[in-house]
């Protein structure tokens, strides 16, 4: 593979316009068409399987409404002391908002929130229309299934309630499941921070304005082309609303850190005196190659979601797959292309620091010394200092991992509801009033869907039951369409959507209350609506996550050991992944669900931690620590197969790729850190959970667990078994051995001019 790279690398940089030219085609097709016949992305939560999934499957069969969508208005008088109940003006401007937003095209109907009061306000208590105070209205706004929906929908919503509010004598909030099915959080904030930290990072690594510039360039471009590909993806695939602010993140990340090495690399081959064109091909031949083996790992680790059995799950793994690919292809055809176009210029417009000219080896980053500190740097004293003290900093720093990722025994899976918004948001101030006025339990209904095809008779003794559970509030009046042969109770918990009680509640209902009542009667209840939903969502990944973990675990070592022929080698790696993914899950623990420091983040509430956030973070950090575990363990292997001393190995090897990996990671760390601004909890904890991994696996275990470690392990580190030592292919990460000799710009010089030498005496004789 490495001489095909080579010839790609420098035909790219050879033909830079014409690479340049096909990219920017490409991605000026994908966006005109993502922008016209491109699909809106949609947030559905459909398990098959799953006993919710089968109360909407038997209500949509019978063509119930019940099986949609629901919104909700909220209205309050504005007057202090005035109720719907005392105040005429407020029951008339009740009435034309429940008249405009019943007349929109997408609504099935409304309850007649207006007419109760007008008839008996008693029975609009009792319907659970409006509290018991009168001050708080609860129009809810049936809307058919996601699939009929689209953002258009919500926004005609949006658009009738704001200008209702213009003259009205009422305050009025939206919210319910419509909004998180199709309301998108903004984006750009996030991004931006990123990149403004990425550019001085860059900066300060390579020293060149130019240089700097490559990857930020390579990276935008990648990124718009894969973020305007995903509503074409659609069209295959159903891709969740909230993917292209988590692809933004992981793009950026991984496009700037595969960036990174190619142009570190291809500056060292410059510094050696080769030409642009065979440095490019002989960077995108080895370290384009390492990068092509990180993004594959990345890739087959995200596509492994779908293990869990969540459809949702896997469309976003093969959209964020999609995503790594192209940032991949960028970084071995558009980066060589991107250096022609540079040629010897990427050292230009640079920073110098006092004693340092350009163009010498510390300016530029040569081979022998591509960390920019020499054999007595800081880098070389710290690793000698690790392996000298290596028992005290392997346990110390163990245990502090240890004890980081301790909270995990308490970890919670669910999905945050409108609760824990910003009080800035109108869905956070409905749900404030819906559960000051009718309880916390009216956010969050359960919908039980009976099948009574067979047998009518369960219904009012099922109703009661579910009535006379402890976490239940109240039960709707059943509501039964004898032709369709569904019945469908609603109930009300008494605790809040994301509450554990609540799931203990959905739980009960499930063993204890229905199943005796139904017996042997030939009906057949399911508790669905979105609480329910989400409970079972996050109950599905649960109970698949280790089995996840495992397996990722059980590939990482494999190709380790495939790569370095060694067994502790890639064990080791094993452990301290999990110690830093281990920790990462441990402070997510700590914020959302302990509320430590949770102001910091912007926070107003504790969150219970996203069902499928654990298994997105694992695949993606699985990728991600493979790539500095290849990149480190590369140079160390090389240099024991020269010397065979392990510790001068482990200390040359991490002291010449530390500042590397750091500023790599100094990347990621500020894309992914940027996108706790979010005010989406859900991209709050990508966030955090990923820039804490990436710093724990940077700066800890890089830099002190693996160099005292592999001190500790000696030459073990290198053991294989003779019988598997024959089996194994032989595979050069870096590719460099078979390629052909190198072309240096003097000797291109002067086999040019020996050529024209040769042309003019040809033409004198």
């Amino acid at each position: 593979m490495s001489n095909v790279l080579y010839r790609l690398g420098r035909f790219a940089a050879r033909r830079p316009w014409v690479v340049i030219g096909a990219w920017l085609l490409t991605a000026v097709v994908v966006i005109v068409a993502s922008s016209t016949v491109g699909r809106e992305l949609e947030d559905t939560f459909e398990v098959p399987g799953l006993d919710s999934q089968l109360a909407v499957e038997l209500l949509s069969a019978a063509e119930s409404e019940r099986s949609g969508l629901t919104a909700r208005v909220v209205a309050v008088p504005l007057a202090d002391g005035e109720t719907f109940f005392s105040s005429p003006s407020a029951r008339r401007d009740l009435a034309e908002v429940q008249s405009a937003v019943a007349a929109l095209p997408g609504v099935v109907g409304t309850n007649d929130l207006a007419g109760l009061l007008a008839n008996d306000p008693i029975d609009a208590v009792e319907a659970g229309a409006v509290s018991p105070d009168g001050r708080i209205g609860l129009l809810v706004v049936q809307y058919p299934v996601l699939e009929e929906l689209s953002i258009s929908d919500l926004e005609e919503l949006e658009e009738t309630v704001v200008a209702a509010r213009s003259d009205s004598t009422l305050q009025l909030e939206m919210g319910g499941d419509l909004f998180f099915a199709l309301d998108e959080p903004e984006t750009g904030l996030g991004e931006m921070i990123g990149l403004v930290a990425a550019v001085v990072i860059l900066l300060l690594a390579f020293g060149s304005l130019i240089a700097m510039g490559l990857p930020i360039g390579m990276a935008l471009f990648g990124l718009a082309l894969g973020v305007s590909s995903m509503s074409l993806i659609t069209y295959i695939i159903e891709i969740p609303s909230w993917v292209p602010e988590i692809g933004s993140m992981i793009g950026l990340g991984v496009g700037i850190d595969y960036a990174l090495f190619l142009v570190t690399r291809h500056r060292e081959f410059l510094n050696r005196g080769m030409t642009v064109e065979e440095s490019a091909g002989r960077a995108v031949a080895t370290a384009g190659q390492a990068v092509i083996f990180a993004g594959g790992t990345v890739v087959i680790a995200i596509l492994g979601l779908a293990v869990a059995g969540v459809p949702f799950m896997t469309a976003a793994g093969v959209a964020m797959s999609i995503i790594v690919l192209i940032m991949v292809a960028a970084s071995v055809t558009l980066l060589p292309a991107f250096l022609g176009v540079a040629g010897q210029w990427i050292n230009r417009l640079g920073i110098h620091r006092r004693g340092v000219r350009a163009g010498s080896p510390r300016a530029t980053g040569s081979a022998s010394d591509s960390s920019g500190v020499g054999p007595e740097g800081g880098w070389d004293r710290w690793v000698r200092h690790v392996s000298a003290h290596a028992w005290p900093y392997a346990i110390g720093v163990s245990a502090f991992l240890i004890a980081l990722t301790a909270p995990v025994f308490w970890l919670e899976l669910g999905f945050p509801d409108e609760g824990t918004q910003p009080e800035s948001t109108t869905q956070r101030r409905a749900y404030d009033l819906v559960a000051e006025g009718f309880g916390p339990g009216v956010n969050g209904p359960l919908l039980i869907a009976v099948d009574i095809s067979e047998d009518d008779t369960v219904v009012a003794p099922l109703a009661a039951a579910i009535a006379a559970d402890e976490g239940v509030a109240a039960v709707a009046h059943p509501e039964v369409n004898s032709a369709a042969g569904v019945a469908t109770i609603v109930a009300f918990p008494t605790t809040s959507p994301q509450d554990l009680s609540t799931v203990e509640t959905i739980e009960r209902l499930r063993s204890e209350v229905i199943p005796p009542v139904v017996g042997e009667s030939l009906a057949r209840a399911h508790v669905g609506g979105q609480t329910a939903n989400f409970a079972d969502v996050a109950g599905r990944i649960k109970e698949r996550l280790f089995v996840f973990i495992a397996a990722v675990i059980v590939l990482s070592f494999l190709l380790l050991m495939l790569l370095f022929r060694s067994i502790l080698v890639p064990l080791k790696a094993a452990l301290l992944n999990l110690l830093s993914i281990g920790a990462a899950y441990g402070v997510l623990v700590m914020v959302f669900q302990w509320g430590w420091g949770k102001e910091l983040l912007g926070l107003e509430s504790t969150v219970p931690i996203v069902s499928f956030i654990p298994m997105f973070m694992f695949a993606m950090l699985f990728g991600l620590s493979m790539d500095y575990e290849v990149f480190l363990l590369s140079r160390v292997r090389e240099e024991y197969l020269v010397t065979g001393d392990n510790e001068a190995s482990v200390i040359h090897g991490i002291s010449s790729t530390a500042r590397v990996i750091t500023s790599a990671a100094l990347i990621m760390i500020s894309v992914f850190g940027g996108f706790v601004l979010s005010d989406d909890p859900v991209t709050k904890m990508f966030g955090l959970g990923l820039a804490t991994a990436i710093f724990v696996d940077a700066s800890i275990v890089r830099v002190v667990l693996v160099p005292a470690t592999m001190k500790l392990m000696g030459d073990a580190n290198w053991w294989i078994p003779g019988w598997l030592d024959r089996l194994l292919p032989t595979i050069d990460i870096e590719g460099e051995a078979a390629l052909p000799a190198p072309e240096y710009v003097d000797g291109w010089l002067g086999d040019e001019l020996q050529l024209v030498g040769e042309v003019r005496d040809v033409v004198h004789q």
